[in-house]
């Protein structure tokens, strides 16, 4: 009997760990972290940001966000910050996979790539693609909380889905039924 205890007590915990995974599963659920959007405009849309592609001042500029940490950054000009909100809703965005939208239309910004932890530049290139950004609901508005790259250039799909504005959704929950979750079902309803 210890043993169908303890069993019980690991298939619950296993169970609750699957249901509350850090990643949503569809764009514009509310979100699992509340600063995600402000880390996001701070990352990608900051204030500054040079127009031009001078290794200089992209490195003074990383410099000044304390940003050395990170060896590839991309950077969207700040007066696009409305455009880039409208990818994670039906306006600006379709459906890619999970938590993922893209955008309907190319956008222009600098990608940087340096040396992690010194700030020494390698590379400084500006793109043209379609942004690839995960969306989540904060405050009743879905908003981008983070930029994923789009090495392949991907395209949004004519028949994707476009990504919905939480007041456009359907309020019904979704539930995922996993093979772990069928399992501890089964398990806890036939006994051990």
């Amino acid at each position: 009997m210890a043993a169908y205890t303890v069993f019980l007590s690991i298939a619950a915990c296993l169970l609750f760990a699957q249901s509350t995974s850090v990643r949503n599963d569809a764009p514009c659920q509310p979100s699992k972290w509340n600063n995600g959007y402000r880390t996001f405009i701070r990352r990608h849309l900051p204030p500054g940001t040079p127009t031009s592609l001078d290794q200089n001042q992209w490195e003074k500029f990383i410099k000044s966000l304390g940003g050395c940490d990170r060896p590839t950054q991309s950077f969207l000009h700040p007066d696009e910050l409305e455009k880039v909100q409208s990818v994670c809703t039906s306006r600006g965005g379709k459906m890619l996979k999970e938590n993922l939208c893209i955008s309907k239309q190319p956008f222009t910004f600098v990608t940087v790539r340096s040396t992690q932890g010194t700030c020494g530049i390698r590379s400084i290139i500006k793109e043209t693609k379609h942004l690839i950004l995960a969306c989540e609901v904060l405050e009743n508005q879905c908003v981008p909380v983070h930029f994923e790259g789009n090495p392949t250039d991907l395209k949004p799909s004519n028949n994707a889905t476009d990504c919905q504005d939480p007041q456009t959704r359907s309020h019904a929950s979704t539930f995922k039924m996993t093979p772990l979750w069928l399992f501890g079902f089964v398990f806890i309803f036939y006994g051990f």
